[in-house]
């Protein structure tokens, strides 16, 4: 028969628990009548857990590349369900309780997350700094940058249909596994949905393979890298504006503000025409490659800015640089005039040269969208 679920469940020396939660998933699958299979993503465990797995009916899949994103995109990729549900095999996880996810899929969402904060709290289910501090952090972070909104990013048990995970073209080794699949589902506008479950301590007496910082730091580096709005262009538009105002206001008014903050200034102008402009080029880099869902947006960039427009400006900013430093050389002033002066016109040419070299290279990563 068609196999409608998969329950995916990634393992690394988990030979304490796997069986309570091979058990639970069959006996879900079996009291709600629901034609499915258990897959086994096995990172290379060494105790046993292959064995167990195997003896209670469940499909064991070895992944050799270590790493929680790579046995669970293994697994998925053996498993052969219409839908698709990941938990751990800690017995962590509400596996008897996976109908309310199951329905949501039907009714045509195509990701489903588990929000533990709205489940039942049990003492000891998670430790203080994931739940007041970590995941909350996160989560907010996940959702200014993604528009999403999430109650809790980093829930391991979630769902969604074989159509959206491919898709979605996961690719993360790690734990940022759990950020990619809501990130990738947002920029592809897929219908997301969560629902309440609960989490139990875990039932392994050794200690948790996740590690609070080093995989909190992998999270948001995730986060940030794919979000390059947030990363680059608002930092480096805020830091613009406040760059040009300074400036302008020490050479129009030396009552507000010293005329030695001349180069601060110019030097902030400079360095975050550099972030808008890199911006530019992670945007267009990533779309090419894949990392980034292309919009229509994207298409519309290349008719509003060409190589013709970027280097007219380009050379009109060396242009007023050189005329800027030109007069102000040959008045008959003081030296502290004269730097305050080229200070700023040295800056202008320099964005002019960066917006030359930017212009022609561009062009070259948009070639393809010329053709």
């Amino acid at each position: 028969m068609k196999i409608e679920l998969s329950i995916v469940m990634p393992c690394l020396n988990e030979a304490e628990t796997i069986s309570f939660c091979i058990n639970k998933a069959k006996s879900f699958l079996s009291d709600n009548n629901i034609q499915g299979e258990v897959v086994i993503g096995d990172n290379g465990s060494t105790d046993g857990s292959q064995e167990i797995a195997k003896r209670l009916g469940a499909i064991v899949v070895n992944i050799e590349n270590k790493g929680y994103g790579n046995a669970s995109i293994g697994a998925i990729n053996y498993s052969k369900g219409k839908y698709i549900i990941t938990a751990d095999t800690d017995d962590s996880h509400d596996i008897l309780n996976l109908l309310p996810f199951v329905k949501k899929l039907e009714e045509g969402f195509d990701l489903v997350i588990g929000n533990r904060f709205q489940g039942k709290k049990l003492s000891e289910s998670m430790p203080f700094l994931h739940r007041y501090i970590g995941n909350p952090v996160l989560t907010f972070i996940g959702n200014l940058f993604f528009k999403t909104n999430i109650g809790d990013f980093h829930c391991g048990l979630r769902a969604f249909t074989r159509e959206a995970f491919n898709k979605m073209n996961l690719t993360t080794p790690g734990m940022e596994f759990a950020s990619e699949v809501i990130v990738k589902a947002s920029l592809l506008n897929l219908k997301i949905t969560e629902v309440p479950t609960t989490v139990y301590p875990s039932g392994r007496s050794r200690k948790a393979h996740l590690r609070t910082f080093p995989d909190g730091w992998r999270h948001l580096r995730f986060l940030l890298l794919y979000s390059p709005k947030w990363l680059f262009l608002i930092p480096g538009i805020f830091f613009m504006l406040l760059g040009l105002a300074g400036t302008l206001t020490t050479l129009f008014s030396n009552e507000l503000i010293s005329e030695k903050y001349i180069p601060l200034f110019s030097g902030l102008l400079l360095i975050s025409f550099q972030f808008v402009v890199f911006y530019a080029l992670t945007k267009i880099y990533a779309t090419n490659h894949g990392l980034i869902p292309r919009k229509e947006s994207y298409n519309k960039l290349f008719l509003y800015f060409t190589l013709e427009r970027g280097l007219l400006l380009g050379f009109l900013l060396v242009a007023l640089g050189v005329v800027l430093s030109f007069f102000v050389l040959h008045e008959d002033t003081t030296l502290e005039h004269i730097l305050n002066t080229m200070v700023p016109a040295t800056t202008i040419a320099a964005m002019g040269i960066q917006l030359i070299l930017f212009s022609f290279f561009f062009s070259i990563l948009g070639l393809k969208e010329e053709i």
